[in-house]
């Protein structure tokens, strides 16, 4: 397992060098950079005084040597220097990212918390009443568009209710515990609302096709109750489906907070990223992205290390052919 590991974790190196060089080459070739605008905002700045802030900026360089230098530069653990926000971009990400953990890992326990007693109610009784009731929701919540969701969620429960603020991380003077959960439970349902979907509509299809096993047969015969049969012996195996879909949605979370957090107004690493694309700061785009993709990575191998702790024939080996 352990030789397993190291190689999955060389790998994903590997794919996030790659990734970096393909995004930096990217934002290179978008129009302007940050000297263009601020030519644009003081029209006095001489062309000597252009040429002489983009040498100093090193944007006078071809693309891969300006590539080659940050990268030296990361691997020593500088980042870079945030234009936008005009501070070092490690302590822009050592500042927002936990936030922005905090709203993922919120919501991955909600989905679960939700998604998993629907999908067992639903499958225990396939096509009735309830059933329909939960593939209805289900369809619906895959087919919403999160910033739709958004609003629709902040004109009832702030405009119109008034129980629950529109957006920001605290009230202004209050900032307790309390006012803070407030504040995310809107950001929360919404980052959510679209995992609870395919969770359920997953882990239902797996369990009523789990509950027509033999062996399942077999303990219904032995006298256990439907609920000890369901949930020992079926959901076990059911959440193989689930697990995949867990390590996907890691990075699909950290890009939907994105849209999330820009629209409840959340100082988070979303929000942060989507400033950064929109003000062409460069190094902070950069790592905002990487940092979407090795939460991807990393859910991928957390997902396939859970395949051998629910299945325990699944062996991971790194020989070809086996």
């Amino acid at each position: 397992m352990l030789r397993y590991l190291a190689f999955r974790l060389l790998q994903a190196l590997v794919v996030l060098l790659l990734l970096s060089a393909a995004t930096y080459l990217l934002l290179g070739l978008m129009p302007g950079d940050p000297i263009d605008l601020m030519v644009g905002a003081d029209p006095r700045i001489t062309s000597e005084d252009i040429a002489r802030l983009k040498a100093l900026q090193g944007l006078d360089r071809p693309v891969w040597e300006r590539y080659l230098n940050w990268l030296f530069a990361a691997l020593q653990g500088d980042l870079g220097y945030s234009r936008l926000y005009t501070r070092p971009v490690l302590d822009i990400v050592a500042e927002r990212m936990p936030r922005t953990l905090l709203l993922i890992g919120l919501a991955l326990v909600l989905a679960l918390s939700v998604a998993v007693p629907a999908a067992v109610v639903a499958a225990r009784n396939p096509g009735g009443a309830i059933d329909r009731g939960v593939n209805l929701l289900c369809f619906a919540g895959i087919s919403v568009p999160p910033f739709w969701l958004a609003l629709i969620l902040i004109l009832t429960f702030a405009v119109l209710l008034g129980w629950l603020p529109a957006g920001g991380s605290a009230s202004a003077g209050d900032g307790g515990l309390l006012d803070r959960a407030r504040h995310l439970v809107l950001p929360v349902f919404t980052l959510a609302a679209a995992s609870i979907a395919a969770y359920t509509r997953h882990l239902r299809a797996a369990l009523i096709e789990v509950l027509g096993e033999d062996y399942v047969r077999t303990a219904r015969s032995k006298g256990l109750s439907e609920r000890v049969v369901t949930m020992r012996h079926a959901l076990r195996n059911a959440l193989l489906p689930v697990v995949t879909l867990l390590g996907l949605d890691l990075g699909s979370l950290v890009s939907g907070a994105l849209v999330t957090e820009t629209m409840f107004a959340q100082p988070g690493m979303g929000k942060a990223i989507y400033d950064a694309v929109m003000g062409n700061d460069y190094n902070l785009a950069l790592v905002g992205l990487l940092v979407a993709a090795t939460a991807t990575l990393l859910g991928n191998l957390a997902a396939d290390l859970a395949y051998a702790r629910l299945d325990p024939r699944i062996v991971y080996r790194t020989e070809p052919g086996t």
